[in-house]
């Protein structure tokens, strides 16, 4: 399937809690995301869909065609003739978020929603959130990941993190420990390198798009 990275939106809220709830149900309070959009720290950005351009509309069935004109008009714009059409929303499939303090990126948020899994949607998000951190400013991106999740510190390790710590109890659910994870520096020679061979690997077996440099504007 193919899917795209862009900038959070307002809109998205709802469909991010989704996620949120789906990746972390036992963790609470709901993060405020309206609030984290506003915070000059923060950002966040969402992988969506790609749906394919200039499609045909489907040919109505032969009932449908049958149907008045005001029975028409009520499925074009709704219930009632005063009501509006429901816009055409973007499926977010997963969003991650980051806060930017200093020279340091840290990684707040990463979640996919869990029947889109394994199609490489959490690796781009991950590459465009260091692509955000270089475009920022940032000389490394840091992280905490729970000891037991082993696929997450697979893709970490494969995105260049090392474990340069443990917080003990981090985690308020269960106590669980909590792995620190940083890369080295992100603007570097060797990592840049490492990090675009990735990009095209990416691209190579998903067909995913990268995030746009425009994202990093306010």
């Amino acid at each position: 399937m193919p899917y795209y990275v862009r900038p959070m939106r307002k809109e998205d809220i709802p469909q991010v809690n989704e996620i949120d709830r789906e990746a972390f149900p036992t963790q609470w309070p709901l993060p405020d995301y309206r609030r984290e959009l506003q915070n000059p720290l923060a950002r966040l950005i969402v992988a969506c869909e790609l749906k394919e351009a200039n499609q045909p509309e489907p040919k109505p069935p032969p009932e449908k065609a049958r149907l008045g004109l005001a029975a028409r008009l009520r499925q074009l714009f709704g219930r009632s003739l005063g009501e509006k059409a429901a816009p055409d929303k973007e499926l977010v499939l997963g969003f991650a978020s980051i806060w930017v303090m200093a020279d340091e990126a840290h990684l707040t948020n990463i979640a996919v929603r869990k029947r889109y899994q394994r199609q490489g949607i959490g690796e781009l998000l991950l590459i465009s959130i260091i692509d955000l951190a270089t475009e920022l400013k940032a000389d490394f991106v840091t992280l905490e990941v729970r000891v037991s999740n082993l696929p997450a510190q697979h893709l970490y390790h494969k995105l260049g993190f090392v474990q340069t710590g443990i917080r003990p109890g981090y985690y308020t659910d269960n106590r669980e420990d909590a792995l620190i994870m940083s890369t080295e520096s992100i603007t570097s020679a060797p990592f840049q390198a490492r990090l675009q061979e990735l990009k095209r690997a990416h691209a190579r077996r998903y067909g995913a798009n990268v995030l746009p440099a425009e994202t990093a504007a306010r």
